[in-house]
């Protein structure tokens, strides 16, 4: 009996990351390639040439940079692999983060602003 859980324990673990296989990472390294090269030729090709306004490729930079965030995180920290609890936990979190940092900013140019000396 107990070599029969101990076999089941083992299939458990390997099934947990069965969406790990080589060809996997390999096609997510090659994802995140292609997305580095497309930032890099946005910040020393497009921008300064002004083929774009500025805003715009400040725009498309960030949202490279946060689709890049989401497959480090789903594929190399196994977030995608987790339970819906963790992953709603964790996003959480991260928002109020982001929240909290706008905020200080915000408040940080009002009190520069107003402030006098």
């Amino acid at each position: 009996m107990s070599e029969h859980n101990l076999h089941n324990t083992e299939e458990h673990a390997h099934d947990e990351h069965a969406g790990l296989s080589k060809s996997k990472i390999w096609q997510v390294f090659f994802i995140l390639l292609g997305i580095t090269v497309v930032e890099f030729i946005i910040a020393l090709v497009i921008l300064p040439k002004g083929l774009v306004p500025h805003t715009a490729g400040n725009i498309a930079y960030i949202l490279l940079t946060l689709l890049k965030a989401y497959y480090i995180i789903a594929f190399f920290m196994h977030l995608k692999f987790e339970k819906t609890g963790l992953q709603l936990s964790l996003g959480l979190a991260f928002i109020f983060i982001i929240y909290f940092i706008a905020l200080m900013l915000i408040e940080g140019g009002y009190l520069h602003l107003h402030m006098t000396i």
